[in-house]
């Protein structure tokens, strides 16, 4: 009887220790990390445009380093050229006279730390999305807050779409990337569902018109990334590499990804 106390509490003991590891991890120079959408919501001018440029960082620091005093250019195939001018040391570049056109083909070149920096896609247009559709009984349990957006795709069209759902509850936005190889020229929707979504919160439902080279790149970092329940931000097994190019030292990529989408937008108020 003794003897099964005795090792009884040695199992709790065990049980009850826990040794803080510190793991060292091989720290890399930091790259060049390029956020470049451009974004020509519907009935809007689209002349405002934005491009954040930052330094990636150490796994364990979550500081953002800007990217300051960079030269950052677009010119579409016209020979049209937007300059982008930094704000206050931010790492963010804005202009405010571009000029979007469905269909046609930009280039942005990124002269940065005397390495150039180049990444060339075409805009791409987006059909409205049509409705909202609210299920209340969603879920395993049946009891989860269920919306569909619902989209109708034109015909004899290979068509890409990258959803962006944003709700006014503390969590990160759900992103989703759609192609219509299987429902070309039909009503289909964009899925957003929440556990903790309630009546009276708000969603904003936005619809880009993508490229197909987007679509693949932000499936695959979506696909990495739901194996642990995370955003396509958090930390990937692997290095996806986006559309951008450097033209100096193509050893040091850079991360990131330049697009051009119409966008369609909903502002929706759980029922």
């Amino acid at each position: 009887m003794k003897r099964t106390i005795y090792v009884f509490m040695m199992f709790i003991l065990f049980l009850g220790c826990e040794d803080v590891i510190d793991v060292n991890l091989n720290e890399a120079q930091p790259r060049l990390v390029i956020e470049a959408s451009i974004n020509w919501l519907k009935n809007t001018t689209g002349n405002e445009q934005n491009i954040k440029l930052s330094l990636s960082s150490p796994f364990y620091d979550d500081d953002i380093v800007p990217a300051n005093n960079a030269t950052v250019i677009i010119t579409d195939e016209n020979n049209t050229t937007f300059i982008f001018t930094e704000n206050n040391e931010t790492g963010i570049y804005t202009n405010n006279n571009f000029i979007p056109a469905i269909d046609r083909t930009y280039t942005l070149t990124i002269d940065y730390n005397n390495e150039v920096y180049t990444a060339t896609e075409t805009l791409k247009s987006v059909v409205p999305i049509d409705y909202v559709e609210q299920n209340n009984d969603g879920g395993f349990a049946g009891e989860d807050i269920e919306l569909k957006a619902y989209y109708t795709d034109p015909a004899n069209e290979d068509t890409y779409y990258f959803f962006e759902f944003i709700s006014d509850i503390p969590v990160t936005p759900t992103l989703e990337v759609y192609e219509d190889e299987f429902t070309n020229g039909n009503q289909i929707f964009g899925y957003y569902t929440e556990e903790d979504l309630e009546p009276g919160d708000i969603v904003t439902i936005r619809n880009y018109g993508v490229s197909q080279q987007f679509y693949e790149f932000m499936f695959i970092l979506l696909q990495q990334s739901s194996d642990e329940g995370g955003g396509p931000f958090e930390t990937q097994p692997a290095t996806v590499r986006g559309n951008c190019i450097n033209q100096t030292n193509p050893e040091n990529y850079p991360y990131g990804y330049f697009r051009l989408s119409e966008v369609d937008e909903i502002i929706y108020t759980v029922e």
